[in-house]
């Protein structure tokens, strides 16, 4: 009698401790955010990604009620940023704001220690508006006088590793030009490299477009020539390859369902508040909400078309 009671204790006080052990998760999943949220951007500070994450945040923080932190961690093409976040716990509390892109070359060129499905992608927010750009004064103002230039005269270019090194390893092999790449975190190092004359010319993911006409675009690397500069054609014509030029926010795989739903609802909200509107305008970037729920056939599609390139240099 005395063993069954005991037994009887046991299984009621294991029973208790499971209970008590589930009530948290799902009330950190209700109440969720109760605090801080910290918003990676794999770039460094100054650049496009950060100025949009910057507002975004400040948007977010609003709509979910917490603050919304951001932290720069550049580094091997977005690649330092992504890794950082893959590893992080999948409770919402740690997201990130990149582009699409990056998440899905550096995984299929690089030796990265994360996956395009270690991520839970919440909502596409925008789009960049990559370009090949120089500055007035020199003596080419179109990407065929570059290469003309260049057959005769070395150049270097600033770029930014992910993609834009072996799209432009694929144009300098086409045409039968060498230039010399010089590595930069993200448009906020970019620019002075490029307005000091520490550079001849540069990839931009779209910061350029604050600089009105400080800077000449010679082409587009999206599949369309850049609104802002019509006049430059696109690699898409030139050369067959684009870039993707979606921005998304994303979280670790794994986050809860009802937490990654919170984020998109917040993420959606905010792409209409002012400010965001406002810096939107002001860099020339067209807003692209796509929902988590698309994104999957979304990835694929984009997968593809890279697989495309990635053969080509090969």
């Amino acid at each position: 009698m005395i063993k069954r009671r005991a037994l009887l204790a046991y299984v009621v006080a294991a029973l208790a401790t499971t209970l008590s052990a589930a009530v948290p998760t799902t009330a950190s999943a209700a109440d969720y955010p109760d605090k801080p949220i910290t918003m990676i951007v794999p770039w460094k500070a100054g650049g496009t990604t950060e100025t949009m994450a910057q507002v975004l945040s400040k948007a977010m923080a609003e709509e979910l009620g917490q603050k919304v932190i951001v932290k720069t961690k550049p580094g091997g093409g977005a690649a330092v940023g992504a890794t950082y976040t893959a590893r992080q716990k999948a409770d919402g509390y740690t997201i990130m704001y990149a582009d699409l892109g990056g998440l899905i070359w550096n995984p299929m060129t690089k030796p990265v220690k994360y996956k395009t499905e270690d991520f839970k992608i919440i909502a596409g927010i925008s789009e960049y508006q990559m370009g090949l750009v120089t500055t007035p004064g020199k003596p080419y103002k179109t990407l065929p006088e570059l290469i003309e230039y260049t057959k005769k005269n070395p150049l270097n270019v600033a770029d930014m590793g992910g993609m834009s090194k072996p799209f432009l390893e694929f144009i300098a092999k086409k045409e039968g030009v060498k230039w010399t790449p010089i590595p930069t975190r993200g448009g906020g190092e970019m620019v002075p490299f490029l307005l000091g004359g520490k550079v001849d010319f540069a990839y931009s993911g779209g910061v350029h477009q604050k600089y009105g006409d400080k800077m000449i675009v010679l082409a587009s690397f999206l599949s369309a020539p850049l609104p802002k500069a019509p006049y430059a054609p696109s690699t898409q014509d030139l050369y067959g390859i684009a870039m993707p030029g979606n921005s998304v926010l994303v979280a670790p795989k794994g986050v809860a369902p009802e937490v990654a739903a919170k984020l998109e609802a917040a993420a959606k909200a905010s792409m209409a508040d002012p400010d965001f509107t406002k810096i939107l305008e002001r860099i020339q970037f067209p807003k692209r909400f796509i929902a988590s729920s698309e994104m999957d056939a979304f990835v694929a599609q984009v997968t593809e078309q890279l697989q495309d390139v990635v053969d080509a240099l090969k």
